[in-house]
C-alpha cells in the first residue's frame, strides 16, 4: 500500500528556518516526480514546489522562490523542503505528492507549520 508520511512541522518564529521530509513506501518511489504543496485556513491547497524523479528539474512558485529549496533522496525514498527566512503567510498544512505522470497520484497526509514571535 502507497504511503507518504510527512514530518518536521511545527513552530518557527519570523525569519526562522524548519526543514520539512517527506517519506514514501509502498510504491516505486524513484520513478515518481514529487511535490509540496500547502493549504492555509480559509485557501485553497497551493502547488509550492516540485522536483522530477531524478533531480534535474524543479519548480518553485513566486511566493517561496529564493527561501524555500526541495530536494529528493531515492535511495532513502525521501524528499525534503528546507524553509528559509520564513514569514506568517507561510504558515499552513504542508503535504507531500507523489505523481507518475501516469495516472497514479499519492497524498500524505500533511504536517503543519505555525509562524509565531
Amino acid at each position: 500500500q502507497a504511503q507518504l508520511v510527512e514530518s518536521g512541522g511545527g513552530l518557527v518564529q519570523p525569519g526562522g528556518s524548519l526543514r520539512l521530509s517527506c517519506l514514501g513506501s509502498g510504491f516505486v518511489f524513484r520513478t515518481f516526480a514529487m511535490s509540496w504543496f500547502r493549504q492555509a485556513p480559509g485557501k485553497e491547497r497551493e502547488l509550492i514546489a516540485s522536483i522530477d524523479n531524478i533531480s534535474v528539474r524543479t519548480y518553485y512558485a513566486d511566493s517561496v522562490k529564493g527561501r524555500f529549496t526541495i530536494s529528493r533522496d531515492n535511495n532513502k525514498q525521501t524528499i525534503a523542503l528546507q524553509m528559509n527566512s520564513v514569514t506568517p503567510d507561510d504558515a499552513a498544512m504542508y503535504y507531500c505528492k507523489a505523481n507518475n505522470g501516469m495516472g497514479l497520484v499519492y497524498w500524505g497526509q500533511g504536517t503543519p507549520v505555525t509562524v509565531s514571535s
